[in-house]
């Protein structure tokens, strides 16, 4: 059995859920969800909390599948109140992001310039040449852009030059010595 799928979601002041069958909407200051939930899960409100539990006790893909939905649930609600950032930097000599509107354009030593389309709902801001800072509501997507972006230019381990998490730790190799 799923111990996350087990606990109840809080929900904070200003955020609404409603369930309809197996639609899920949830509303706060930041914007809103609307989330179709799995077959074998059902979602219940009780007192300001949401519970997540499968429609039966025996199953095993059930629970699992109980504690997935209760994840994602509850990245909703704190989407929705708080939002999610992700930073990343850019390490290397003439290394460079400037946003504009929509548009992420990176140089990256390559022989072109990179220019990157930043999805609906993603918020793209350049505080410095070398930082990238990402921000929306919905994880996954702020997730996906972020790797996005790191896969132009993934950090190599002998001098650490690429685009990196900020929290990322880089595992730097030693020279080949002859």
């Amino acid at each position: 059995m799923s111990r996350i799928a087990k606990m109840p979601i809080e929900l904070p002041a200003g955020v609404e859920a409603k369930i309809n069958g197996q639609n899920l909407v949830i509303k706060g200051s930041k914007g809103s969800f609307d989330y179709a939930i799995h077959d074998s899960v059902e979602i219940s409100e009780e007192n300001n909390t949401l519970i997540v539990k499968p429609k039966s006790e025996n199953d095993r893909n059930g629970w699992a599948m109980a504690g997935t939905m209760r994840a994602v649930t509850n990245n909703m609600v704190t989407g929705v109140s708080t939002g999610f950032t992700k930073k990343l930097e850019l390490v290397g000599v003439g290394y460079r992001a400037q946003a504009q509107g929509n548009k992420l354009n990176l140089t990256l030593g390559f022989s072109h310039p990179v220019v990157h389309e930043i999805p609906e709902g993603v918020t793209c801001e350049t505080p410095s040449q070398t930082e990238i800072i990402l921000s929306g509501i919905d994880k996954q997507v702020i997730g996906q852009t972020a790797a996005e972006i790191r896969s132009y230019r993934p950090p190599e381990p002998y001098k650490g030059k690429g685009v990196k998490y900020a929290d990322e730790r880089i595992i730097r190799k030693e020279a080949k010595k002859t």
